[in-house]
């Protein structure tokens, strides 16, 4: 079953997407195309395929979270262009008010 340019409309109308003649005619086959791909893939996937979200498993890896040395504030803040009162002096943006 070929898509019309008046079925391809009608769907613009829904969407509220305004459309030329010539898009229509352009875009007919080509939506016309992508519905049958998807009723091929439809006709392939049965009930004995399982639902996926990944080409391939993905598993996280934890480690324990184990305490362990940190830098200093001191030593965080010796490479900072300006500190003030223990904290990275940035810009201020946006417009922000302090």
């Amino acid at each position: 079953m070929a898509l019309s340019a008046q079925e391809v409309e009608r769907l613009a109308k829904l969407a509220r997407i305004d459309l030329t003649p010539e898009e229509l005619e352009r875009l007919a086959p080509q939506l016309d195309l992508i519905i049958s791909s998807v009723a091929t893939v439809s006709e392939v996937a049965g009930e004995d395929v399982g639902v996926t979200t990944h080409a391939v498993e993905l598993s996280n890896v934890f480690r324990d979270d184990v305490v362990g040395s940190s830098l200093s504030s001191e030593a965080a803040l010796s490479g900072a262009p300006v500190a003030e009162d223990g904290r990275f002096r940035v810009p201020r943006i946006l417009g922000e008010e302090s």
